[in-house]
């Protein structure tokens, strides 16, 4: 596997850890009174600065072509809005574990839409970490907890709001990505977002000192860490894979649940890990294969 390869694989890994120990910050933030509408909202507002910092960092500038704001508005609605504002009213219909689960429909949904829209197949990997994905995810649920028709179509929905936006950062030029393209969706998402608080009157702040540094963190490591390491490592390895290796979430959610929340673990929760780390290991393992046996071009170095 070559070195861009291997950035792409640990890019995508390494965000989806990130993303699953949310959970542990997002509960200490609730607790001072946020709702979860506001919490997305501080989470890209928060991130602006740093994000400001890096793209002046990179580029040395803040300007992006105009012909790419459009394409800016339909990623960040897709990503930034629309997914985390669904998931989140879901957790208001049903438990949130079972909404997690019925939200990880997105893999299998990037799959179907670049199959009908970009006529694009699987590899030998890519079946067999689905397959292990499709067997593994549903074990996550917690028998007897309730999913009621309202809560699991909305949470369903986030998971495709999520899958298209997926597509739609796999489908850029590698020139559109960089932390000039993260702030502008961050910028984006904070104006929608503000406005859809106060016209809801859902707006609400954190009280403590701690939960505001909690709150500033959450939206640095999110939005600019875990987004932005997503969306550079799916440039590299495609959608399908990137997707498929973000199952790395809910097993990091898992382990943290149990370490740092005194949640309970079950065996087929432990069953799911091992299945769903599984897939991620297949689909490196036959890429790697695959990449071996193509012949070294330039296009393909590091």
């Amino acid at each position: 596997m070559n070195l861009k390869q291997l950035k792409g694989y640990s890019f995508v890994i390494l965000s989806a850890v990130i993303f699953g120990c949310m959970p542990l910050m997002a509960k200490h933030i609730y607790a001072d009174g946020v709702n979860s509408i506001s919490l997305v909202f501080m989470r890209n507002l928060f991130s602006v600065p740093v994000l400001i910092a890096l793209s002046l960092w990179e580029n040395r500038s803040l300007k992006i072509a105009p012909k790419n704001l459009p394409r800016v508005g339909i990623v960040s609605i897709f990503g930034y809005v629309l997914t985390p504002y669904l998931l989140f009213t879901s957790y208001d219909y049903m438990d949130s574990g079972a909404a997690t689960v019925l939200h990880f429909v997105y893999p299998v949904a990037v799959i179907v839409i670049e199959l009908i829209f970009f006529k694009k197949g699987l590899s030998l990997g890519g079946i067999i970490g689905l397959s292990l994905f499709v067997v593994g995810l549903p074990l996550f649920y917690t028998p007897g907890v309730s999913i009621g028709l309202v809560g699991s179509i909305i949470a369903i929905a986030s998971g495709i709001t999520y899958a298209v936006y997926i597509v739609l950062i796999g489908k850029l030029k590698p020139e559109n990505g960089g932390f000039t393209f993260s702030l502008y969706l961050a910028l984006f998402a904070t104006l929608i977002l503000f406005i859809i608080a106060v016209a809801t009157g859902k707006l609400t702040l954190p009280k403590s000192t701690l939960a505001w540094i909690l709150s500033v963190t959450f939206g640095f490591l999110v939005n600019g860490g875990a987004m932005m390491l997503f969306q550079r490592g799916t440039f590299i390895i495609g959608s399908s894979k990137a997707a498929l290796l973000s199952a790395m979430e809910p097993v990091t959610s898992l382990f943290v649940g149990a370490m740092f929340l005194s949640e309970h673990v079950g065996i087929l929760a432990i069953i799911g890990s091992v299945l769903l780390i599984g897939a991620s290991v297949f689909i490196a393992v036959l890429d790697k294969r695959k990449l071996a046996k193509k012949i070294d071009t330039p296009s393909e170095r590091a």
